[in-house]
Order: C-alpha cells, then sequence, then structure tokens
C-alpha cells in the first residue's frame, strides 16, 4: 500500500527558477547561490552573469562551502571562489576530465584517462598512474588519502607517502566512491545496481544490495551514522553505527511511484532532503520519517542536483531541463 501523500508543504517558501539548461550541482559558495551547468555555465548568486571557465562543456564538479572544483571536455581543470575568481588547477591539453574531488587545505584530485593527478594546496602536483580508468575520486577526512575508484576495486594512495600504494579489490566495475565521516568505511557505487564496502580497519566486506537501478548520489548524515542512497522508489538509508550495516535492513523514505534521483542530508539535523526522476522534491525527518513538500512535479525531468547552505536554512535544487529552485526555511 502506498504511504499518503505528504500532508505539509513548503512549497510557498520556494523561489522558482528557470535555466533551460541540465543543472550539474546546485548549491552554495559561502553565501552565495550556486548552479554549475552541463554545457559549461556557472551561475554564483542569482544577478551576476554567468561565469565560463571552460571552453565547452562541464563534465564533472565538486564544491565544498568555499571551492568549487570543475573539470570540461577541454581538458582543464578549474577552481571557482566565492568571489567569482577562477583559478586554473591543471591542463590536460584537450584528454577529458573523468573525475574531480576537493581535498584538505586547498588540494585537489582529478583523472583523465588512467591518469590520476593530485595538486596540492600549495601547487605541488604528484601523478599516478590507475589500474583501470577511475571513475570516482574521495579524499579522506582524516590525512592526506586519496581513494580511486576503476574496475574490480579500489586504490588508497597517499600521495605524499613513498609507499607502493593499498588496493581494496572486489570484481565488476566500480563507479563513486566515500569514506564514511568518521574515516572506518569506504564504500563505492557499482554498475550491477548494488554498493560494496570495506571496514577500513580490518579490511572485511560490506555489500548492499537491492536496488532496481544504480546508485548514483548518495550523502552522510552530520553524525555519520546514516548513508542515504538515491536507485529506487524510495530514499534508501543505511546504518553505519559499530560495525556497519552487515546483517541490518536499510530504513526506506519518502516512497513515491516514482526512482529517487538525487539525496541530501541536512547538515545539522536527521533531515533528508529527497529528489525523484518526475520533478518532486520532498524533505524527511529520520526520527518520525514526517514528510514535507518543497516541489510537486515542477517540468517533470529528474532532478539532478541539491545541495544545502552551510546552516541548513536554504536548500538549491536543479533539474534535467534547467527548472530550479531555491528553498528558504523559517528561521
Amino acid at each position: 500500500m502506498m504511504p499518503a501523500a505528504p500532508v505539509q508543504t513548503l512549497v510557498d517558501r520556494v523561489t522558482t527558477l528557470a535555466f533551460d539548461r541540465f543543472v550539474l550541482k546546485a548549491g552554495f559558495l559561502g553565501e552565495e547561490l550556486l548552479f554549475v551547468f552541463a554545457d559549461g555555465g556557472i551561475q554564483l548568486g542569482r544577478e551576476a552573469a554567468p561565469l565560463r571557465p571552460h571552453a565547452d562543456a562541464i563534465l564533472v564538479a565538486a564544491h565544498s562551502g568555499k571551492r568549487l572544483v570543475t573539470g570540461g571536455d577541454d581538458g582543464r581543470v578549474v577552481e571557482t571562489g566565492p568571489d567569482g575568481r577562477t583559478i586554473e588547477l591543471g591542463n590536460e591539453k584537450g584528454r577529458w576530465i573523468d573525475a574531480v574531488a576537493i581535498g584538505p587545505d586547498g588540494s585537489a584530485a582529478w583523472s583523465a584517462g588512467k591518469t590520476v593527478t593530485v595538486r596540492d594546496g600549495k601547487g605541488k602536483v604528484k601523478t599516478l598512474t590507475a589500474p583501470s580508468t577511475p571513475q570516482g575520486l574521495a579524499f579522506a577526512p582524516k590525512g592526506f588519502r586519496l581513494a580511486i575508484a576503476h574496475i574490480d576495486g579500489v586504490t588508497l594512495w597517499f600521495p605524499n607517502a613513498d609507499a607502493e600504494p593499498e588496493r581494496l579489490t572486489w570484481k565488476g566495475p566500480h563507479l563513486d566512491t566515500s569514506f564514511s565521516p568518521d574515516n572506518r568505511f569506504l564504500i563505492t557505487s557499482m554498475q550491477e545496481n548494488q554498493l560494496h564496502g570495506w571496514r577500513l580497519a580490518d579490511k572485511g566486506h560490506m555489500r548492499m544490495s537491492g536496488y532496481p537501478a544504480k546508485t548514483r548520489s548518495w550523502s552522510w548524515s552530520h553524525d555519520g551514522l546514516w548513508l542515504a542512497t538515491s536507485g529506487a522508489e524510495a530514499a534508501i538509508i543505511w546504518p553505519f553505527a559499530k560495525e556497519g550495516p552487515t546483517g541490518k535492513a536499510p530504513r526506506e523514505c519518502g516512497i513515491r511511484p516514482a526512482k529517487v534521483t538525487t539525496v541530501a542530508f541536512h547538515p545539522r539535523a536527521l533531515v533528508l532532503a529527497i529528489g525523484y526522476e518526475d520533478g518532486w522534491v520532498l524533505l524527511v525527518r529520520l526520527t518520525d520519517a514526517s514528510e514535507l513538500l518543497v516541489r510537486a512535479g515542477g517540468d517533470g525531468t529528474p532532478i539532478t542536483a541539491l545541495g544545502w547552505d552551510k546552516d541548513g536554512k536554504r536548500l538549491a535544487f536543479g533539474s534535467e531541463s534547467g527548472g530550479a529552485g531555491l528553498l528558504a526555511l523559517p528561521v
């Protein structure tokens, strides 16, 4: 039986925006509203003219509260700050940038073909050749360490150490990768509609399966105890207390007759923003599973980006066709 529709709504607190182009990322840089478009444009603030740091398309993007790093099909890797200033971090001479990641102390990483490059905050560059073309990169929350997802596993690399990189193996193509906030687990999404994980202390394996579609969006709760994921007709939320999700069933929140495409946890509360393939956006509170409607349908195309500001007072979202919005929560 389908759950009842949300009885509470925040629709009247949403400012509707329209860009008519694929929204790759949505969020905030400092206090400025941010949208990154697949066609190469960056909208920083609602009134400013779009930035175009790439010659053509932006393929991948990563952003934090203070930095945006984008990689394009022009081979350039560019950092954009809250003031709109851009810095070229690297140039792969026309090779497509396949993945980017933001690291500590001004560092960043990117991949082009099998080559992974790390640039520290002082501009020092180091490279590594991966076993196969990387699909995902992630910096560890502690220490200067990079996870590189590829076919048959993950490579863990300390760029500043002379030791050989460590390999975590599991057969199959691994896509995105993420460390848990407490640095105890490493998770990858896979081509086979499942997640795989390792406990870093003992290299024990964790399998998280049962998805009808690939997981291409995930988000950790602020306390690091939950991992919310897309890929089903609900947000699938795995528990990561103690030994992780092994032997434990996930929670399912925001059940609707449409697949979840994007998820984003509130930065300070157990509240999850969920975007769906039909353009809906909901907020779900984990403590009691209550739902708040943010957007009903809109242009009917999949939500491709969700992002909170640092205080969790504003939520930006965008869709495949460029429909977007800004939710301002009551103070």
